[in-house]
């Protein structure tokens, strides 16, 4: 396993690569690895004749307010589980080698960034699409994979890679979740222990909509009210939002009759998760 730290290394190794023949996949990652992002470079194994991993903790996509300083960062343990597991290149630029001084240009998707949590982390969105358009031009991979758990993210980097015209396919893996349903973070590490026993809220107001979705409920005014009436037994959480929406658009959606995204965000204690399902419509 090669590890790279200068952009221009890394493109010309990639190039390299590519001309031996088969696949690259790109496995984007701010670090503090677990399971859930084991679960991409293993998917990009079996689909990629050579894999290459991103470790950086992207400033633009966190607020001012956010946690970019106390985010965790655990890169020789990170690296370890990648050489495992078998990658090629890890490529861990410093953030004056991403975005040099006097930096600014961005890249938006106007009318999707501002919905979920674009309405309440302005500018995420547009920091995960900017960082994501640099890792394609460096890497230049044939498949980048992502994270279900990451559902807008998915939805907006799809578009923006149709939209501009980038020569990348988007993978999608499943969400992987703790024994008791809580979908795996980098940021579970914040919770303490009965902060972890309440953030399970988030799992049951999901799994609360399956219950009625599979029971003939089709309303999402009433799916949501069912969903959010789950959080009134943790008062400690409190709840950024429930919404139903077009997995492609992203737009509220009043009845579920197609392929539904179910998202929720919340604040348990300091730490802000997220996570969803996708009902079949």
């Amino acid at each position: 396993m090669e590890t790279i730290v200068a952009l221009e290394a890394m493109r010309s190794a990639c190039r390299a690569r590519r001309k031996t023949g088969g696949r690259l996949g790109l496995v984007p990652t701010m670090g503090a690895l677990h399971e859930g992002h084991l679960s991409l470079v293993r998917a990009a194994r079996a689909q990629c004749e050579a894999v290459a991993v991103s470790i950086f903790v992207n400033p633009t996509q966190f607020g001012p307010n956010e946690d970019f300083g106390t985010y965790p960062r655990s890169f020789e343990r990170d690296c370890g589980f990648l050489e495992k597991a078998g990658v090629d290149y890890v490529f861990a630029p410093s953030v004056a080698e991403m975005y040099p001084p006097g930096t600014i240009s961005y890249v938006i998707v106007e009318g999707m960034s501002e919905k979920l949590c674009g309405r309440s982390r302005p500018g995420h969105f547009r920091g995960v699409t900017t960082v994501v358009a640099k890792l394609f031009n460096i890497v230049e991979p044939d498949v980048a994979f992502f994270g279900q758990k990451d559902a807008a993210q998915v939805a907006i980097l799809r578009r923006m890679v149709r939209d501009l015209n980038f020569a990348v396919e988007i993978a999608v893996c499943p969400i992987v979740r703790e024994a008791d349903g809580l979908a795996m973070s980098s940021r579970n590490a914040y919770l303490t222990p009965q902060q972890r026993r309440s953030a399970l809220v988030l799992y049951r107001s999901l799994s609360r909509v399956r219950e009625l979705f599979d029971g003939g409920e089709r309303q999402a005014a009433r799916l949501m009210a069912a969903a959010t009436a789950e959080f009134s037994a943790e008062p400690s959480v409190r709840l950024d939002y429930f919404e139903i929406v077009d997995p492609e658009t992203l737009d509220p959606l009043l009845q579920v009759n197609q392929p539904a995204l179910v998202a929720v965000a919340a604040f348990v204690g300091n730490t802000r998760l997220i996570d969803n399902l996708v009902l079949p419509g």
